[in-house]
């Protein structure tokens, strides 16, 4: 037994939330053998000895179940306190917290044309008609698309403080581009540094107020707004959006890679378009079926749940009443507010 041996096998426990595992992270600080005896030193950056001790269990259970001969797994579980977890240089250590946003999500997917916007703003409102305090920033700043679909075109206005208000519409409030324009004809030509500083802007210079959740509508691909947005916010989790075919699942491994290189947790896949009921009760799957859920698992993230083709949500984000709103107790309604609640249990 070597400790390429003991590493092989703790590349197999993952960080709780991440598809990425222990050893990458470099969580893993050293590693003894003594005969069939093995001891692992395993350090966190985060003060939270809960989770200290899922891996510590996580990573006996796997060196016992994969060792053959082992006789016993001694593994010391290193916590920082809060302070030293704040100076530790690294993408798993907390970035200081937003006043007033106790959780911010980004929505995204790798490719347009999945429905992300779409399932952004009736993820938002499920929350919001579950309690919650909500609010949604429309990071796609040359195709904004939320003022359209929550129905609200009123210009933000200035607070006291010299910040954003946000307008509100179906109680969640929200931050987009297409509230500055003059017009929806009026074209965004800007080049990356400006993207920078407006979604800074959006960010810190709104006037958000107290909330449960900010969820954030971030436009297709792995550019220049989802690195801007991952270096400057504190994420607590991405939810990608996909649809089942391979064109769409291709892609989407380019989004679930973007989140793992910049060490945000990735709370889960949905598979959006999955199926279609005709009027006789048929299920037809036009775009195939399970291509989220498999991707799911060869990722090791949550599945989510699937959201069914349904016309009522096409003319709820053409008339500005998402579908959870105008009609909450159809199927689509409550796919989402399914998705909705297994976000919420991530926390």
């Amino acid at each position: 037994m070597t400790q390429e041996d003991v590493l092989a096998v703790l590349r197999t426990v993952k960080y709780p939330g991440y598809s990425r595992d222990i050893v990458s992270f470099g969580l893993v600080k050293g590693i003894q053998i003594d005969g069939t005896a093995v001891g692992v030193l395993i350090e966190l950056t985060t003060p939270n000895s809960e989770l200290g001790e899922r891996i510590a269990d996580a990573a006996r259970l796997a060196l016992r179940d994969q060792l053959p001969g082992l006789s016993d797994a001694h593994v010391e579980m290193r916590v920082p306190t809060a302070a030293a977890a704040a100076a530790t240089p690294t993408g798993l250590a907390q970035k200081q917290k937003i006043p007033g946003l106790a959780k911010i999500i980004a929505v995204a997917s790798g490719k347009g044309g999945v429905g992300k916007s779409t399932c952004a703003v009736n993820l938002a409102c499920a929350l919001q008609q579950m309690g919650h305090r909500v609010g949604l920033l429309d990071c796609d700043i040359y195709g904004p698309s939320v003022p359209l679909m929550m129905g609200k075109r009123d210009k933000p206005t200035i607070s006291a403080d010299e910040k954003l208000v946000p307008p509100v519409a179906h109680g969640v409030k929200m931050m987009s581009m297409g509230f500055l324009l003059q017009n929806d004809d009026q074209p965004v030509i800007w080049r990356g540094p400006m993207i920078q500083k407006t979604i800074t802007q959006f960010v810190h210079d709104v006037a958000w107020g107290e909330l449960d959740y900010l969820l954030v509508d971030l436009p297709p691909g792995t550019g220049d707004a989802q690195l801007s947005l991952c270096q400057i916010v504190p994420l607590d989790g991405g939810v990608i959006i996909t649809t089942p075919q391979e064109a769409s699942l291709g892609v989407v491994r380019k989004g679930v890679a973007m989140f793992e290189k910049v060490n945000v947790r990735i709370l889960g896949i949905v598979e959006n378009m999955s199926y279609f009921t005709t009027p006789d009760g048929a299920r037809l799957e036009l775009f195939g079926h399970g291509g989220g859920r498999q991707e799911a698992t060869r990722k090791g993230v949550p599945f989510l749940g699937e959201i069914p083709l349904f016309q009522a949500i096409r003319e709820g984000g053409d008339s500005g009443i998402p579908v959870v709103v105008g009609q909450p107790m159809s199927e689509p309604a409550k796919a989402f507010r399914a998705i909705a609640e297994a976000v919420q249990a991530q926390f």
